[in-house]
Formats: C-alpha cells, structure tokens, sequence
C-alpha cells in the first residue's frame, strides 16, 4: 500500500482530485489532480530554480471538498495541505515557487512576504513533523 519515495523536499499531489467542486473533470474528461501533476512535472521540467524540489503523486488525499490539492512536506519540516487550485502552469509555477522558499527554510515556515498569489488563500491544514509540535 506505501511505495517508498525520496524523503527530500517534495509537492505530494492528489492525481484523483476533481477538477472543481461542481465536476470531477473537465470539458476533456480529465480530472483536475491529473491536469494539475502534468502542469508540475512541466513547470520542473522548464526552470531549473525547482530542481530540488520533488514531484510525487499519490491518489487521493482524502481533501475532496477542497479539489486540486498538494502536500507540501520536507525532513524536519511542518508540512502544509493546500488546494482549491485551477490546474495549470499559474498554479504550477505558484506552488512550486513557494515549495522553493519551503524548502530553504529552517523549520517550514515561509514569511508572508515570500508567499506566490497564486498560493495566498489556499492554505487547508498545517502539521508538526513526527516528534514535534509548532509554536
């Protein structure tokens, strides 16, 4: 049921999530989660600023009501749930870009000041890494 994947710095996304909250796909009959792993793996492919962060899928973050939704996690880290997104290279390259400033933080928070439009307003939950709570 688990399938080992790089512990580093990664943008888990939901590749099942409904396109919107109305319709589980899109006018090409493709689900939102699925639209929103291939405008990541683009975005990554075509900017070497998002080297180090991962791209991984899994289906279903059990965040139906919230649609397009990723896991934001790294060693260590406070890891976020975000979604409500339109799949897409804005969105893409919003995540990511954020994701970037995640990742060259000490404990996983990022100033507000750092934070992309594109993820303001998206956030869903945050939790403590395994051993730790927040402040």
């Amino acid at each position: 049921m688990l399938t080992r994947v790089d512990p580093g710095p990664a943008v888990v996304v939901c590749n099942s999530c409904r396109h919107s909250r109305e319709a589980q796909v899109d006018a090409g009959g493709v689900r939102g989660g699925a639209r929103l792993v291939a405008a990541l793996h683009d975005a990554k492919a075509a900017d070497p600023r998002y080297a180090e962060i991962a791209v991984q899928e899994m289906a279903c973050l059990f965040a139906c009501q919230d649609f397009c939704t990723v896991h934001l996690r790294a060693p260590g880290k406070i890891a976020y749930v975000l979604g409500r997104f339109v799949a897409g290279e804005y969105t893409a390259r919003a995540i990511l870009d954020y994701a970037v400033h995640y990742a060259a933080s000490e404990h996983g928070r990022v100033p507000y000041s750092l934070w992309p439009e594109g993820v303001k307003g998206h956030f869903i939950t945050r939790t403590p890494p395994p051993g730790y709570v927040a402040e």
